[in-house]
């Protein structure tokens, strides 16, 4: 009955913090570019993780080590910088819904090579969630011909990126705390994202007052978004299934579109009747 309720107050908290991460990046990136973004948001966390989980990196087996730097790849560094980047041309909002996916994508991808099998009910979950999101995109394309939506792929790969994340982990890290994983994950994160930063002229432009306001932002993201939601998300993944796991992004685009709304963005009729139309996919697919 613990681990029940657990698995429900630890979704709970990371639709919070993680819905609030879409509207942050939106701020970091007034001051930064998406590669400055991603790399401070590894950097903050890396330095976060290593003050107060050092110790647990001799918790982590050497044949582990492996699993620990795929899912560093697939669970932080490629979405770091893909979600950076595909909101410099869509909106927050937009990219929280879409992020909703992966729920889909970890079930196929579980499916296709984890060993998850399919019900008719998530067959037909896969299908409602990936039509939802073609509406979503289209009206979106044509209602703000200001944004590029063809950006909102990156977001689909991200999504893909976090479904091969939590089948790594709960397949081959669900021995290891916490703690040991997320810290294992941005030791190994943080000196390409040093080396992308320093390419990335930061260094030049930070003394501009605008780039050091957009650093608060980045600094919330990479100590709360990113280094304590990994750890509370990992516990969530060794609590529960991937896909229950995965379910919180049935709550981040609430979450986001109410911090949208604050920022004065807006959804048409038809984009709100797409969002809708993800979520039934997504609960279809997580059903048992």
């Amino acid at each position: 009955m613990m681990t029940k309720q657990l698995k429900w107050v630890y979704l709970s908290v990371l639709s919070l913090i993680w819905g609030s991460s879409f509207i942050l990046i939106k701020k970091g990136l007034i001051g930064l570019t998406a590669f400055q973004l991603g790399s401070l948001r590894i950097i903050f966390a890396a330095l976060f993780l290593l003050l107060i989980g050092f110790k647990s990196l001799l918790k982590i087996p050497h044949h582990q080590w492996k699993y620990i730097a795929l899912t560093s790849l697939f669970g932080t560094f490629v979405p770091a910088y893909l979600f950076a980047i595909a909101e410099t041309q869509i909106d927050s909002s937009i990219t929280a819904i879409l992020n909703s996916l992966t729920p889909l994508n970890t079930l196929i991808l579980g499916a296709a090579f984890f060993g998850i099998t399919f019900r008719r009910s998530q067959i037909w979950g896969v299908i409602i969630g990936l039509l939802g999101s073609l509406l979503l995109v289209f009206n979106g394309a044509v209602n703000h011909p200001e944004q590029n939506y063809y950006y909102a792929i990156l977001v689909l790969i991200a999504s893909i990126c976090y479904a091969v994340n939590v089948n790594l982990i709960k397949r081959y890290l669900s021995d290891l705390t916490p703690l040991s994983i997320t810290t294992g994950n941005f030791l190994i994160l943080l000196f390409p994202a040093l080396g992308i930063l320093f390419f990335s002229n930061f260094f030049d432009v930070v003394h501009v007052e605008k780039v050091q306001h957009s650093l608060w932002f980045i600094l919330i993201l990479g100590v709360v978004g990113t280094g304590i939601a990994n750890v509370i998300f990992f516990k969530l993944i060794q609590v529960s299934s991937p896909v229950f796991a995965t379910s919180v992004t049935y709550l981040i685009p609430i979450v986001a579109f109410f911090w949208g709304l604050l920022d004065n963005e807006v959804l048409t009729f038809v984009q709100c009747i797409g969002a809708f139309i993800i979520l039934i996919g997504v609960y279809l697919s997580a059903k048992k």
